[in-house]
C-alpha cells in the first residue's frame, strides 16, 4: 500500500465543481481545504506507485478547475 499527500491548486471560480469530481476519484481517502499556496490536500491510498502516478496524472489533473498538483509520497518512520 502506497500513501501520499497530493497538493492541489484550483482555478478561481471552479473550486466547488473540481472538489466534487476529486472526491469521486478512487484512491482519494480524504480531502482537506487549506489556506496558502495550495487549495486542497488529498490523502491518497493506492496499491502501488504506478497506480498512484496514473491516478494523479490521468484522473485528477484533467478535472476542470485543477490548475496544478504536487505529490508527496509518505514513508514510515
Amino acid at each position: 500500500m502506497i500513501t501520499a499527500l497530493v497538493l492541489v491548486k484550483l482555478v478561481s471560480g471552479k473550486e466547488g465543481q473540481a472538489l466534487e469530481e476529486i472526491k469521486k476519484v478512487p484512491g482519494v481517502a480524504h480531502v482537506s481545504a487549506v489556506f496558502g499556496r495550495w487549495d486542497l490536500v488529498l490523502d491518497m491510498e493506492t496499491e502501488d506507485l504506478p497506480t498512484l502516478s496514473n491516478t494523479v496524472v490521468h484522473k485528477i489533473r484533467p478535472i476542470p478547475g485543477v490548475l496544478s498538483t504536487e505529490t508527496l509520497v509518505t514513508t514510515a518512520m
